[in-house]
């Protein structure tokens, strides 16, 4: 045995004589007894007491009154076994009743059975055994138990501790706890009856009319309807679960919010929220995510991602509407985009990127923040871009560009060479392989080519000025093209074309920008560190109610464990448990 054990037994030894001592001095009273009987055979030492017409039996010990229809009474060991209609009141804190109660008035233990209801100005606990210390001002059941607390509601589970003193529970297995407000199913839970804060750790759920929460650690503010997960976390809200590694919400507002790693589920739209901060409002029916944000949609047999430094999701989902601003981007396998921000629209089919235009359009670099779209070899520019798809079907089906529109496309034999046309206005239609297959651009249109035979030889450099064009391509190549209202045009030997003259006025190649995986979408943004989330405390076991200090009481308060009163309640295992640490 080290010193430190020494040490602690002495402590126990000493704390548990002193409060012996002073116990002693206060032996149970009889205030009433209607009859007083002796029975040695049966009951030896004992004095049997039992009511009257009048008024049951009454005892007191200090500030502990007690009433019933009959008592054994064994003086020698201020010790007292109560039957009928019990009543055990303490002050104006603690009213219990049962069928039952054993006290002792040594170590101030009571054991009460039989329909047991202990009361005090917080809550109201109900079990068919529970257990009363005095001294620690706690209360344990060990086979079942509910709770009801007013407006918090009602808890049940199979094992429960009341710590009187600091209004707080301590629930263990199968716990479940019902209000007008909430249901929450939990393997442990920490209740404070004063303010109704409940704390969930182990796999819990938490049900309202708003939402449904699962998380394995948790709290939940039942008098607010506010609430948070910190681990494997998400809330259901209708067709959307969102997860994260900090969830919040608040029901009174039907709001929710989520910090780190989050992910966001449409399940009705079948597209999914991913970024570092989210925040939903589901009266709005409406999604907001920043640092980091991307949306991913599915569509027919691929999926389209989108980035931003914010996006917002609103509507409901059969017209629901997605903007994303600040520096978005679009990527599909056949497709890609970018612009200042980008808008959708689910019921229309629309999505259009669009130039905030912060600056003039004389600055130099106004053109790089032009939306533009790549597809297949094609690099298409404007101030506003239209995709437009059949809402039903989700396929792509036209693209619009208004004012400004260029279309660009590299030479597919020089690798040097474009081949451009810019007008004021771009229509284009897209084949079943959502590939652009033709192109008109109107008013003011004007045309570079590079011309070449069956042979692919090249013939010589096109450039003409006209009202309209009409391209159709193939594969991203020039297949045939048709001007109207043609003003000029000629075709020139490419060594007698101009170097300065391979460019139309505003051409700006920017093969650089374009996102060629879901990677790149993120490739301009700023280096993200996570914020470090402090959560919740881990969850602390449930003390044995039957500790050593306990159980050093109950020795002291009789020979040994086995013909001691006082303890014959004690489960087994604490028994063996204390009489080994007595020795």
């Amino acid at each position: 045995m080290n010193k430190q054990t020494l040490y602690i037994i002495l402590f126990l030894f000493l704390f548990s004589s002193i409060i012996i001592h002073a116990q002693e001095k206060k032996k149970i009273e009889i205030e009433y007894a209607g009859r007083l009987t002796i029975d040695e055979k049966n009951y030896p030492g004992a004095k049997i007491l039992t009511r009257d017409e009048s008024q049951q039996v009454h005892i007191m010990q200090g500030s502990i009154n007690m009433w019933s229809d009959k008592a054994i009474y064994y003086s020698a060991e201020n010790f007292i076994e109560a039957y009928g209609n019990v009543k055990l009141v303490q002050g104006d804190t603690i009213n219990m009743t049962s069928k039952y109660i054993e006290y002792s008035g040594i170590t101030q233990l009571a054991f009460a059975s039989g329909s047991v209801v202990l009361k005090d100005p917080n809550s109201t606990i109900l079990s068919d055994t529970l257990y009363f210390d005095r001294v620690k001002q706690q209360a344990f059941y060990k086979s079942g138990g509910t709770v009801v607390k007013d407006t918090s509601g009602t808890i049940t589970s199979k094992m429960g501790r009341y710590y009187m003193e600091q209004k707080k529970y301590q629930f263990v297995d199968n716990v479940l706890l019902v209000n007008k407000d909430a249901t929450i199913n939990s393997n442990y839970f920490d209740f404070y009856s004063d303010t109704g804060y409940a704390y969930l750790f182990g796999p819990s759920t938490i049900v309202t009319t708003e939402s449904k929460t699962y998380t394995e650690k948790g709290f939940y503010d039942t008098k607010n309807k506010t609430g948070y997960a910190v681990k494997k976390s998400e809330i259901h809200y209708n067709n959307r679960i969102i997860q994260g590694d900090s969830l919040y919400f608040d029901d009174s507002k039907k709001f929710a919010s989520a910090t780190n790693n989050i992910k966001i589920t449409d399940t009705i739209n079948h597209s999914i929220g991913k970024g570092h901060y989210a925040e939903v409002f589901k009266a709005k029916d409406s999604l907001f995510i920043t640092k980091r944000a991307l949306v991913i949609t599915k569509q027919e047999n691929d999926s389209i991602y989108m980035h931003a430094d914010k996006i917002m999701m609103t509507g409901k989902p059969e017209n629901r509407i997605v903007r994303a601003y600040y520096n978005a981007k679009i990527y599909k396998s056949d497709l890609s985009g970018k612009a200042d921000s980008i808008h959708s629209n689910q019921q229309t089919g629309i999505t259009q990127l669009i130039n905030l235009n912060r600056l003039s359009s004389t600055d130099v670099f106004s053109t790089r923040r032009r939306p533009i779209l790549w597809n297949v070899e094609n690099q298409m520019t404007g101030d506003t871009i239209h995709l437009i798809s059949n809402p039903k079907t989700e396929k792509l089906d036209s693209l619009l560009v208004f004012n400004n529109a260029f279309i660009i496309s590299k030479d597919t034999i020089s690798k040097t060479g474009f081949n451009q046309i810019f007008g004021i206005t771009l229509t284009g239609l897209f084949n079943d392989e959502n590939k652009l297959r033709k192109v008109n651009i109107v008013k003011n249109a004007e045309s570079i080519f590079y011309t070449r035979n069956d042979k692919q030889e090249l013939i010589g450099i096109d450039k003409a000025r006209s009202g309209s064009i009409s391209i159709i391509f193939a594969d991203g190549d020039i297949e045939e093209y048709t001007r109207f209202n043609q003003i000029d045009g000629n075709l020139y030997p490419e060594s007698q074309y101009p170097e300065k003259e391979k460019r139309l006025k505003g051409f700006d190649w920017r093969e650089d920008e374009r996102p060629l995986s879901i990677e790149d979408l993120f490739k301009d943004d700023e280096p993200f560190v996570l914020p470090t989330i402090k959560g919740l405390d881990d969850y602390i076991p449930q003390e044995n109610f039957f500790d050593p200090e306990l159980l050093e009481r109950i020795k002291l308060a009789g020979k040994n464990f086995n013909d001691n009163k006082a303890g014959r309640n004690v489960p087994e295992s604490q028994t063996k448990q204390g009489a080994s640490q007595s020795k």
